[in-house]
């Protein structure tokens, strides 16, 4: 969350480049280096079954295409400090949301989600907006939440590497189909040549900000749990602070350091409970059977001689 935040600067410098192209792009690059680090880690390919596979594309249509479209809009009719606070609530939703899954209230986790939420709310300021930037806002919400509980089921089986690899190859045509709709619509180009900075600013934002936070944002959710690992969202904002005052774009003041205390605060009494998480194996391969409930069938170790070097489904 601390590299997600620092996104909001290198954003900044794409505020004139066609907003569906650019995410295309860095979902593509994205795709391309998990990709690659598959490769060269020699993870087995796994084939996802179909209910693992609609799971990858509401991940991909919500956490990452949604997500994205939903903030640049929301901050186009809201202050940023509005759409960041609204977002920021997602800890409490993210708890919320892993107690009625247990159907156990964790009420210590949840007091921690409310108290980091405030931080964000603290830090981000008030804002104000008009009615559709605040629900856009809501559905920016919604989808940040979805990018973690539609993984949690996925990271037995698949592992984090692959989660991140397959949900950004999944959102790259998707961005490409709205591009094109909207480019018929409205007559705007979907992608431009980049100048100098714009190409640096999406370089980082598809290698650091997606490649690199995606797969430590994944590893870390399997590990601790969603209730746990949503905590870390109050981080974002501070974090998009943080860098902001690095590069000189404003100065830190008594309200931001007060709200950074409080979401530490949060954190470490969040982080004091017991850890609850979903237990993945180390390389993501399923275990005891847990690849057949959640839709995703592996590739077999040692196929036949015929088989080849595409992916085998087990029976």
């Amino acid at each position: 969350m601390v590299i997600v935040g620092s996104s909001f600067v290198a954003s900044a410098a794409l505020s004139g480049f066609p907003v569906l192209g650019g995410q295309a792009a860095r979902y593509a690059v994205a795709a391309l280096v998990l990709l690659a680090v598959l490769a060269v880690r020699r993870v087995p390919w796994a084939v996802p079954g179909l209910r693992a596979l609609l799971r990858l594309l509401a991940l991909a249509a919500t956490g990452l295409v949604g997500f994205s479209v939903l903030v640049v809009e929301s901050a186009a009719r809201a202050d940023p400090s509005l759409v960041g606070a609204v977002v920021g609530a997602s800890p409490v939703v993210l708890a919320a949301a892993a107690a009625l899954r247990a159907r156990r209230l964790a009420v210590r986790t949840l007091a921690a989600a409310v108290v980091v939420t405030a931080g964000v709310v603290v830090v981000e300021g008030g804002g104000a907006g008009d009615p559709v930037g605040v629900a856009l806002a809501l559905g920016a919400l919604a989808c940040e939440v979805c990018f973690s509980l539609l993984a949690v089921p996925l990271l037995p089986t698949l592992g984090a590497l692959r989660v991140s690899a397959y949900a950004c190859v999944l959102a790259v045509p998707q961005l490409a189909l709205l591009g094109a709709v909207r480019q018929q619509v409205t007559g705007e180009p979907f992608l431009v040549a980049p100048d100098a900075v714009e190409l640096a600013a999406l370089a980082f934002l598809a290698v650091v900000v997606t490649a690199v936070a995606f797969l430590l944002w994944y590893s870390g959710l399997a590990t601790i749990g969603p209730a746990r690992a949503g905590l870390f969202a109050g981080l974002l904002p501070v974090s998009a602070l943080a860098a902001s005052v690095a590069l000189g774009f404003e100065a830190p003041d008594a309200r931001s350091l007060v709200g950074t205390l409080v979401v530490g605060a949060g954190l470490v009494l969040g982080l004091a409970a017991p850890s609850r998480g979903i237990a993945p194996s180390p390389t993501g391969e399923p275990a005891g059977g847990s690849g057949e409930r959640a839709g995703v069938v592996p590739e077999r170790r040692r196929p036949a001689p015929d088989a080849g070097r595409a992916p085998q489904r087990l029976p």
